[in-house]
């Protein structure tokens, strides 16, 4: 069961950071200065925002643009990097705990103790 996790968390590790490298590769730069985006960006949005909504609104706005921001363009590419690590790191650390391989004579002395204490 250990040696399974270790190469899960291998075989995620490696394809994970293949796809960020490829989609790193493939994307366009993110210079997109379309007409909203020059709107969302100016004082007059923002003011409108906080008028409406207090400064709060604003803050939410900003958050919600930059976790938008993550799923486009080369910030893709970081981000599945991230995501990659942190499931591949999961795995080896859930193989690392794992009590170390037994063999079938202690196992069944095991399962005998359990069975009397319970």
């Amino acid at each position: 069961m250990k040696q399974c996790l270790y190469l899960i968390a291998a075989i995620v590790l490696l394809v994970g950071l293949g796809s960020a490298v490829l989609i790193y590769l493939t994307s366009e730069s993110d210079s997109s200065s379309s007409l909203i985006s020059e709107f969302e960006g100016s004082k007059r949005f923002k003011h409108d925002l906080e008028l409406y909504g207090g400064k709060w609104n604003v803050v939410a706005n900003e958050l919600i643009n930059w976790f938008a921001g993550l799923w486009q363009g080369k910030t893709l590419a970081f981000t599945t990097a991230c995501i990659t690590i942190v499931i591949s790191f999961g795995f080896f650390l859930a193989a690392r705990h794992l009590p170390p391989n037994l063999k079938s004579g202690e196992q069944d002395e095991r399962n005998q103790k359990a069975d009397f204490i319970l």
